[in-house]
């Protein structure tokens, strides 16, 4: 039904769950989905498949991430992408993650 894509970062701090969040809320948050009503489906029907790309996948808490939906079910695949910018002395940077939400409804057989 919908694609929705945001980007993220942590400015200081390189923690790539807080620019995975970001990342999310930012394809979220521009968005208004009133389809599922305008079906006569309730909002929490909505399937939300959330794909995250940013440096260290492994270190993204998921449910963190998940936490962020404010309907339906959703999951959550974390992939190496995203940036990583190093500060001028090294010992910090900045990281930037992607996140696309494809949401999706089971709609009712016509007829």
């Amino acid at each position: 039904m919908v694609l929705e894509i945001g980007m993220g970062t942590d400015i200081r701090g390189a923690d790539p769950t807080k620019a995975a969040v970001r990342a999310l809320r930012d394809a979220l948050w521009h968005n208004s989905l009133s389809i599922a009503n305008a079906l006569g489906l309730d909002t929490d029907s909505m399937q939300v498949e959330v794909t995250i790309g940013v440096p260290y996948p492994d270190r993204v808490d998921k449910a963190a991430v998940l936490a962020v939906l404010p309907h339906g079910t959703g999951t959550v695949n974390v992939i190496e992408g995203g940036l990583e910018i190093a500060n001028d002395a090294g010992d910090d940077s900045t990281l930037i993650a992607h996140a696309a939400a494809i949401v999706r409804l089971d709609l009712p057989a016509e007829g």
